[in-house]
Protein backbone atom coordinates (compact mmCIF):
# COMPACT_ATOMS: atom_id res chain seq x y z
CA UNK A 1 0.00 0.00 0.00
CA UNK A 2 1.28 3.51 -0.99
CA UNK A 3 0.40 4.17 2.83
CA UNK A 4 2.89 2.42 3.96
CA UNK A 5 6.07 3.22 2.11
CA UNK A 6 8.72 6.07 3.29
CA UNK A 7 9.63 6.73 6.54
CA UNK A 8 7.96 7.08 9.59
CA UNK A 9 7.65 10.67 9.16
CA UNK A 10 6.13 10.36 5.44
CA UNK A 11 3.96 7.48 6.58
CA UNK A 12 2.64 9.57 9.41
CA UNK A 13 1.60 12.12 7.29
CA UNK A 14 -0.41 10.28 5.10
CA UNK A 15 -2.41 8.44 7.85
CA UNK A 16 -2.92 11.53 9.34
CA UNK A 17 -4.21 13.24 6.11
CA UNK A 18 -6.12 10.23 5.33
CA UNK A 19 -8.38 10.20 8.53
CA UNK A 20 -6.78 6.69 9.68
CA UNK A 21 -5.12 7.89 12.53
CA UNK A 22 -5.16 11.30 15.04
CA UNK A 23 -2.96 13.53 14.57
CA UNK A 24 0.68 12.41 17.34
CA UNK A 25 2.18 14.77 19.95
CA UNK A 26 5.21 14.59 18.03
CA UNK A 27 4.35 15.19 14.88
CA UNK A 28 4.41 19.33 14.70
CA UNK A 29 7.76 18.79 16.30
CA UNK A 30 9.43 16.22 13.89
CA UNK A 31 8.36 18.44 11.26
CA UNK A 32 10.26 21.10 12.21
CA UNK A 33 13.25 18.93 12.74
CA UNK A 34 13.08 16.06 10.81
CA UNK A 35 14.96 12.89 11.04
CA UNK A 36 18.28 12.62 8.94
CA UNK A 37 17.96 10.40 5.95
CA UNK A 38 20.88 8.48 5.04
CA UNK A 39 21.71 7.20 1.24
CA UNK A 40 20.46 3.96 0.52
CA UNK A 41 22.93 1.24 -1.36
CA UNK A 42 22.32 0.62 -5.36
CA UNK A 43 21.97 -2.99 -3.68
CA UNK A 44 25.05 -4.09 -4.42
CA UNK A 45 27.35 -5.07 -1.12
CA UNK A 46 30.72 -3.60 -1.42
CA UNK A 47 33.83 -5.82 -0.14
CA UNK A 48 35.32 -4.70 2.91
CA UNK A 49 38.96 -4.01 1.84
CA UNK A 50 42.04 -3.45 3.96
CA UNK A 51 45.25 -1.68 2.96
CA UNK A 52 47.37 -4.88 3.83
CA UNK A 53 44.67 -7.58 2.00
CA UNK A 54 46.93 -7.27 -0.65
CA UNK A 55 49.96 -8.55 0.89
CA UNK A 56 48.02 -11.04 3.09
CA UNK A 57 47.08 -12.77 -0.14
CA UNK A 58 50.61 -12.31 -2.15
CA UNK A 59 51.41 -14.15 1.70
CA UNK A 60 49.53 -16.80 1.47
CA UNK A 61 50.66 -17.35 -2.26
CA UNK A 62 53.91 -17.64 -1.05
CA UNK A 63 53.34 -19.66 1.98
CA UNK A 64 49.93 -21.79 1.48
CA UNK A 65 51.01 -24.39 4.00
CA UNK A 66 50.14 -21.29 6.30
CA UNK A 67 46.92 -21.58 5.87
CA UNK A 68 46.90 -25.06 7.76
CA UNK A 69 49.51 -24.68 9.76
CA UNK A 70 49.22 -21.24 11.66
CA UNK A 71 45.78 -21.39 13.39
CA UNK A 72 43.55 -18.45 13.05
CA UNK A 73 41.83 -18.65 16.35
CA UNK A 74 38.96 -15.39 16.51
CA UNK A 75 38.41 -15.30 20.23
CA UNK A 76 42.17 -14.76 21.02
CA UNK A 77 43.98 -11.12 20.54
CA UNK A 78 47.21 -12.56 18.45
CA UNK A 79 46.72 -11.96 14.85
CA UNK A 80 47.72 -14.22 12.45
CA UNK A 81 51.17 -14.30 10.35
CA UNK A 82 49.93 -13.50 7.52
CA UNK A 83 48.05 -10.09 8.89
CA UNK A 84 51.42 -9.90 10.80
CA UNK A 85 53.61 -10.26 7.88
CA UNK A 86 50.92 -7.42 5.68
CA UNK A 87 51.03 -5.04 8.89
CA UNK A 88 55.16 -5.11 8.57
CA UNK A 89 55.59 -4.16 5.11
CA UNK A 90 52.96 -1.37 5.54
CA UNK A 91 55.16 -0.35 8.25
CA UNK A 92 58.70 -0.50 5.92
CA UNK A 93 56.80 1.49 3.45
CA UNK A 94 56.07 3.77 5.34
CA UNK A 95 59.68 4.32 6.56
CA UNK A 96 60.17 5.53 2.82
CA UNK A 97 61.50 1.28 2.02
CA UNK A 98 61.04 0.07 -1.48
CA UNK A 99 57.93 -2.80 -1.52
CA UNK A 100 60.55 -5.77 -2.82
CA UNK A 101 62.81 -4.76 0.00
CA UNK A 102 60.02 -4.81 2.76
CA UNK A 103 58.46 -8.00 1.70
CA UNK A 104 62.11 -9.92 1.73
CA UNK A 105 62.51 -8.31 5.36
CA UNK A 106 59.18 -9.23 6.73
CA UNK A 107 59.02 -12.82 5.28
CA UNK A 108 62.69 -12.98 6.82
CA UNK A 109 61.50 -11.92 10.16
CA UNK A 110 58.38 -14.69 9.53
CA UNK A 111 60.79 -17.66 8.96
CA UNK A 112 63.39 -16.45 11.96
CA UNK A 113 59.79 -16.64 14.24
CA UNK A 114 59.02 -19.99 13.22
CA UNK A 115 62.52 -21.24 13.40
CA UNK A 116 62.75 -19.68 16.99
CA UNK A 117 59.67 -21.34 18.24
CA UNK A 118 60.64 -24.89 16.80
CA UNK A 119 64.10 -24.65 18.35
CA UNK A 120 62.17 -23.61 21.69
CA UNK A 121 59.71 -26.30 21.96
CA UNK A 122 63.32 -29.07 21.28
CA UNK A 123 64.63 -27.21 24.39
CA UNK A 124 61.91 -27.89 26.20
CA UNK A 125 61.80 -31.77 25.61
CA UNK A 126 65.42 -31.62 25.51
CA UNK A 127 65.19 -30.52 29.41
CA UNK A 128 62.35 -32.59 29.83
CA UNK A 129 63.61 -35.69 28.67
CA UNK A 130 66.97 -35.07 31.21
CA UNK A 131 64.60 -34.44 34.09
CA UNK A 132 63.24 -37.75 33.42
CA UNK A 133 60.29 -35.66 32.70
CA UNK A 134 57.00 -36.45 29.86
CA UNK A 135 57.67 -33.98 27.13
CA UNK A 136 55.17 -30.49 27.63
CA UNK A 137 52.45 -29.80 24.91
CA UNK A 138 53.63 -27.80 22.43
CA UNK A 139 52.85 -24.16 23.51
CA UNK A 140 52.91 -23.41 19.30
CA UNK A 141 50.65 -26.26 17.73
CA UNK A 142 49.66 -26.17 14.14
CA UNK A 143 45.90 -26.28 13.53
CA UNK A 144 46.34 -30.03 12.14
CA UNK A 145 47.79 -31.32 15.28
CA UNK A 146 44.87 -29.13 17.81
CA UNK A 147 42.10 -30.86 15.83
CA UNK A 148 44.31 -34.74 15.58
CA UNK A 149 44.28 -33.94 19.61
CA UNK A 150 40.58 -33.43 19.84
CA UNK A 151 39.54 -35.93 17.56
CA UNK A 152 42.44 -38.75 19.54
CA UNK A 153 39.64 -39.07 21.81
CA UNK A 154 37.01 -40.21 19.29
CA UNK A 155 39.57 -42.70 17.53
CA UNK A 156 40.22 -44.52 20.96
CA UNK A 157 36.85 -44.81 21.85
CA UNK A 158 36.14 -46.58 18.33
CA UNK A 159 38.59 -49.50 19.24
CA UNK A 160 38.60 -49.26 22.82
CA UNK A 161 35.67 -48.42 24.09
CA UNK A 162 32.99 -51.37 25.28
CA UNK A 163 29.62 -49.34 24.24
CA UNK A 164 30.87 -48.11 21.03
CA UNK A 165 32.12 -51.96 20.53
CA UNK A 166 28.61 -53.07 21.02
CA UNK A 167 27.10 -50.50 18.80
CA UNK A 168 29.57 -51.75 15.93
CA UNK A 169 28.59 -55.70 16.85
CA UNK A 170 24.53 -54.11 16.78
CA UNK A 171 25.32 -52.61 13.15
CA UNK A 172 26.96 -55.59 12.02
CA UNK A 173 23.97 -58.07 13.11
CA UNK A 174 21.75 -55.65 11.68
CA UNK A 175 23.13 -55.65 8.38
CA UNK A 176 23.57 -59.34 8.37
CA UNK A 177 19.71 -60.12 8.69
CA UNK A 178 18.63 -57.30 6.29
CA UNK A 179 20.82 -59.39 3.42
CA UNK A 180 19.12 -62.63 4.88
CA UNK A 181 15.56 -60.90 4.54
CA UNK A 182 16.52 -59.60 1.12
CA UNK A 183 18.04 -63.08 0.15
CA UNK A 184 14.53 -64.89 1.06
CA UNK A 185 12.89 -61.93 -0.36
CA UNK A 186 14.60 -62.78 -3.88
CA UNK A 187 14.89 -66.57 -4.02
CA UNK A 188 12.07 -69.49 -4.87
CA UNK A 189 9.51 -67.86 -6.95
CA UNK A 190 8.69 -71.50 -9.36
CA UNK A 191 9.96 -73.10 -12.31
CA UNK A 192 11.76 -70.19 -14.12
CA UNK A 193 12.59 -67.61 -10.84
CA UNK A 194 16.47 -68.25 -11.09
CA UNK A 195 16.85 -69.39 -14.46
CA UNK A 196 17.76 -67.57 -17.53
CA UNK A 197 15.35 -68.38 -20.16
CA UNK A 198 12.27 -68.80 -17.44
CA UNK A 199 9.79 -66.38 -17.70
CA UNK A 200 10.60 -64.09 -14.35
CA UNK A 201 14.29 -64.71 -15.57
CA UNK A 202 14.72 -60.99 -16.25
CA UNK A 203 13.68 -60.07 -12.62
CA UNK A 204 15.34 -62.71 -10.52
CA UNK A 205 19.07 -62.62 -12.09
CA UNK A 206 19.49 -58.99 -10.91
CA UNK A 207 18.11 -59.79 -7.39
CA UNK A 208 20.80 -62.17 -7.57
CA UNK A 209 23.46 -59.82 -8.08
CA UNK A 210 22.39 -57.26 -5.70
CA UNK A 211 22.75 -59.93 -3.00
CA UNK A 212 25.98 -61.27 -3.98
CA UNK A 213 27.28 -57.85 -4.14
CA UNK A 214 25.67 -57.10 -0.56
CA UNK A 215 27.73 -60.14 0.48
CA UNK A 216 30.63 -58.86 -1.16
CA UNK A 217 30.48 -56.23 1.22
CA UNK A 218 30.03 -57.76 4.63
CA UNK A 219 33.10 -60.18 3.73
CA UNK A 220 35.51 -57.24 3.50
CA UNK A 221 34.09 -55.47 6.35
CA UNK A 222 34.46 -59.04 8.42
CA UNK A 223 38.15 -58.85 6.82
CA UNK A 224 38.65 -55.42 7.85
CA UNK A 225 37.80 -56.43 11.32
CA UNK A 226 39.46 -59.39 11.64
CA UNK A 227 42.44 -57.10 10.69
CA UNK A 228 41.81 -54.93 13.53
CA UNK A 229 41.23 -57.72 16.26
CA UNK A 230 44.31 -58.87 14.70
CA UNK A 231 46.49 -55.57 15.44
CA UNK A 232 44.36 -54.39 18.54
CA UNK A 233 47.56 -55.34 21.38
CA UNK A 234 49.69 -53.32 18.63
CA UNK A 235 47.36 -50.68 18.63
CA UNK A 236 46.69 -50.51 22.57
CA UNK A 237 50.15 -50.26 23.15
CA UNK A 238 51.11 -47.50 20.54
CA UNK A 239 48.27 -45.87 22.25
CA UNK A 240 49.56 -46.37 25.75
CA UNK A 241 52.97 -44.94 24.81
CA UNK A 242 51.88 -41.68 23.36
CA UNK A 243 49.16 -41.02 26.31
CA UNK A 244 52.17 -42.06 28.56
Amino acid sequence: MSYMRGDLLTRTRKLVKGLAKPTPVWLKAMEQAPPVTFPRPDGKIKKIEMPEDVYVRKFFKKHPDSLYHDAVKISGFDPPPARVFAWRVLELKGQGVSEEEAMAVADMEYRAEKKGKKKAYSELKQIARLQGKKPPPNPYPSAIKEIQAEEKKYVHDRFFNPKILDIVQKMKAEKAAEMQDQYRGGGGGGAGGMQPGGRNGGQRWPDCAIYIMHFMESLMMEQEITIIDAHMPELRARYDTQVL
